[in-house]
């Protein structure tokens, strides 16, 4: 059978624009009753042939909201009616429970999705002091000076 399971637009949607537009589907969290399956969601090999491109995105264990798809497209307008399937959810086991790790207490997720459970780190650094600089972390009372090679090609950052 398929690996994915498919997810079906909840309402219609008139994309006018560049920019991502989230759109809920008929589907809602968990995954599975016992929460420990969370899903990679992608999508399906036909809306990039409609010029319709998804971002990929991380559906919890323990998410218990409507899912939704991002999308954008770069030929508007594109019109995605009530019922389309755009996406596809990969089921996947949640090893990281098993994991023991020092962590403060997490908030509660729920419903929330996009970034609930913290903030968002941001770096920024002028380029011309590259490629190397001390740099410090910060995590709760802990710190930790680095020295660190700085690459403007770079989309990933290794902390080692």
């Amino acid at each position: 059978g398929s690996l994915g399971l498919d997810l079906a637009t909840a309402v219609d949607v008139t994309l006018i624009d560049t920019k991502p537009v989230p759109i809920p589907t008929t589907t809602h969290g968990p995954i599975d009753l016992k929460q420990t399956l969370g899903a990679l969601l992608i999508g399906r090999s036909s809306t990039g042939l409609k010029g319709i491109h998804v971002i990929p995105g991380l559906t919890d264990a323990d998410y218990t909201g409507t899912i939704k798809v991002v999308v954008y497209t770069l030929h508007q307008p594109a019109v995605i009616p009530q019922g389309t399937r755009l996406a596809q959810l990969i089921p996947l086991q949640n090893l990281a429970a098993k994991l023991t790790m020092r962590v403060d207490k997490l908030p509660h997720r729920g419903d929330h999705g996009f970034g609930s459970t913290g903030g968002l780190v941001c770096f920024t650094m002028p380029m011309m002091k590259q490629p190397e600089i001390t740099c410090t972390l910060q995590r709760g009372r802990e710190y930790t000076c680095i020295q660190a090679l700085l690459d403007t090609g770079a989309d990933v950052t290794i902390v080692s």
